[in-house]
């Protein structure tokens, strides 16, 4: 597994590849937490939060991305691999701050429909 600071240096690449205009109102700009964060309905501890996209309260409206989740899921990759999965996780939450600046909400029912999936798979 890359080191954490290897991982916040992919992440600034992957963040210079974007265009511009997808950090319109994200002031709080992206974070790269060291913690594992899984989902609250996880059943066997298996189902990882990779990252997450926050709007209001006192940071305003930002991007974490969770290094002990990517660590969890994808640890055993080769760094340019892991930096795909990255590229991916950050592309998505940059996705959910996109719809919430227009109005829409049709990654957050995908990721509803996913998360019910899981459960009715596991249940």
């Amino acid at each position: 597994m890359v080191t954490i600071e290897e991982m916040e240096a992919m992440l600034d690449e992957i963040a210079m590849e974007l265009p511009q205009e997808f950090y319109k109102e994200l002031n709080g700009g992206i974070l790269l937490l060291p913690e594992a964060k899984f989902h609250e309905q996880s059943q066997q501890g298996d189902l990882y939060i990779m990252g997450e996209y926050y709007r209001g309260g006192n940071m305003g409206r930002y991007i974490a991305i969770y290094y002990g989740s990517f660590a969890g899921v994808y640890g055993h990759l080769a760094p340019e691999h892991l930096k795909e999965q990255l590229r991916s996780t950050l592309k998505h939450e940059f996705r959910h701050h996109l719809e919430s600046l227009g109005g829409e909400r049709d990654l957050e029912k995908i990721d509803e429909k996913n998360i019910s999936n899981y459960l009715n798979k596991n249940s």
